[in-house]
């Protein structure tokens, strides 16, 4: 008997309580989930929307990410909570700072990679966590980047444009309805990335609701990250 993957669904995977500790003295809260009986192929660390506007770890897409990918497409998801974040797991010490302090909080979920030696880890953020990534992710050694919704408030022209010499792969999906950034303007705001691969999602939004917008966004990730994963099932077991 199977069941259909859809909405708060959980599929099995290996679910850890993790804490990471920033060089300025924070402790974050967040969990790792990896594939139940394999290693995994490729390491997600993913970057939540606005704190301020209710983004957490367990903001609908990364936490379905965490959910399904582990055992739909051996891949190992990091989530956590931001400086002065909360969620269900808990909360992070410090407070918002607006994108600047944060930069020690990526740099603390990829010391965890590296000490747990994780393969092939990419960023994933979304809305504001796509502004952590471009602004801080050359910091570190990651294949690649997945921005879902950027937003392009804290990111400058400069810091986009940086990523021209940089060897990540940086895949961009731009909801054809955003509240922010729509696919025509996404075009000439990266356009000093001639490589990026800019995706319009035909119908998208913002906030990517809907499982028919869930299945886009986690598809375009395995697409990125582990096409040999693809297609990925829509019931458990896989039929």
């Amino acid at each position: 008997m199977s069941i259909e993957i859809r909405g708060p669904v959980e599929l099995p995977a290996r679910r850890e309580e993790i804490v990471l500790e920033t060089a300025d003295g924070l402790t974050l809260v967040g969990e790792l989930a990896t594939p139940e009986t394999v290693a995994p192929v490729a390491t997600l660390v993913t970057l939540h929307p606005l704190p301020t506007a209710g983004g957490f770890m367990d903001s609908h897409i990364l936490r379905k990410a965490a959910a399904r990918l582990p055992a739909t497409a051996d891949l190992a998801v990091l989530r956590f909570n931001t400086r002065g974040t909360s969620s269900p797991r808990g909360t992070s010490d410090g407070a918002f700072d607006g994108g600047a302090s944060e930069h020690f909080d990526v740099a603390a979920a990829m010391d965890l990679v590296r000490e747990r030696a994780l393969p092939r880890p990419w960023l994933v953020g979304w809305s504001f966590g796509t502004e952590l990534a471009l602004k801080y992710g050359r910091d570190h050694d990651v294949e690649g980047i997945i921005l879902l919704s950027p937003p392009l408030h804290r990111a400058t022209a400069e810091e986009v444009a940086a990523w021209s010499t940089s060897d990540a792969r940086i895949v961009i999906l731009v909801p054809e309805f955003d509240d922010y950034l729509r696919p025509d303007e996404a075009r000439e705001r990266f356009a000093s990335l001639p490589d990026a691969e800019i995706i319009a999602v035909e119908g998208g939004k913002h906030l990517w609701v809907g499982e028919t917008q869930t299945r886009r966004v986690l598809t375009e990730i395995v697409t990125a990250v582990n096409p040999a994963a693809l297609p990925l099932p829509t019931t458990w077991p896989a039929e």
